[in-house]
C-alpha cells in the first residue's frame, strides 16, 4: 500500500497505536507508552487489565511491535469478545484477557447491544 495515510489521532474516533505485546483482536486495550514527540511515533498499547482502564478495542490480532487501529469513541458500537455471559443492556467492564464481562467492581466501559457467552462476540456501545 504505497503512500497510505494512517492518522495518528482523530478526536473521538479510532487511533493508530503500536502493540507493546501480542494483542488479540476484539479485546480491550490500554496505553503502555505515550506519543514520541521527537519522532511522532504513536502510543503503545497492550491488553487491558481486569477491572482496569481502557483506551479502546483492538481492531485485530497484532504481534508485538506491529501497528494496529484502536476502535474508540463514545457511542461507537463495536464487537468485543465476551469473558462470560452477557445480556442485552448489561454494562460491561474489562475482564481477564481484555474480554468484556458484566460490570462488578471495575469501571463501566460500555453497554451490551447484543447477548453472548464466553468466547463469543458481543456488540458493545463504548462509553
Amino acid at each position: 500500500m504505497a503512500n497510505e495515510s494512517i492518522p495518528l489521532y482523530r478526536p473521538g474516533n479510532d487511533l493508530t497505536a503500536t502493540a507493546s505485546a501480542a494483542i488479540v483482536g476484539k479485546t480491550f486495550v490500554d496505553v503502555t507508552g505515550g506519543v514520541n514527540v521527537a519522532t511522532g511515533a504513536p502510543i503503545t498499547v497492550t491488553t487491558a487489565t481486569a477491572a482496569g482502564l481502557t483506551v479502546g478495542v483492538a481492531s485485530r490480532d497484532t504481534a508485538s511491535g506491529a501497528k494496529l487501529h484502536v476502535l474508540r469513541g463514545k457511542g461507537s458500537v463495536v464487537p468485543v469478545t465476551a469473558g462470560g455471559n452477557i445480556a442485552v443492556g448489561n454494562e460491561v467492564e474489562v475482564g481477564a484477557s481484555g474480554r468484556a464481562v458484566v460490570l462488578a467492581s471495575g469501571k463501566a466501559r460500555g453497554r451490551a447491544w447484543s447477548a453472548g457467552t464466553s468466547g463469543n462476540d458481543v456488540f458493545i456501545e463504548l462509553y
